[in-house]
């Protein structure tokens, strides 16, 4: 369900709208009848990132920073 509020109301209640979002509702602040912004939940970032997970599955040639041929720079200039 979607629920439209305008800036005063949701200034007065905006522990009710705070609990209406985290039940999984909608929420839109308007201003002047204008949607203007939802109220969304902080999610839990995923857990970080383990360096070193591809080492061994990625391989960059040793020329990779080579310069370009010069056909290639001609393309580009």
């Amino acid at each position: 369900m979607k629920t439209i509020v305008n800036m005063h109301e949701a200034k007065t209640q905006l522990s009710k709208l705070v609990a209406k979002v985290l039940a999984g509702e909608d929420v839109i602040i308007a201003k002047s009848g204008t949607p203007v912004v939802r109220i969304v939940p902080v999610h839990d970032h995923p857990k970080p990132r383990t360096p070193g997970q591809y080492t061994g599955k990625i391989h960059i040639a040793d020329d990779f920073d080579a310069p370009l041929p010069p056909d290639c720079m001609d393309a580009f200039e």
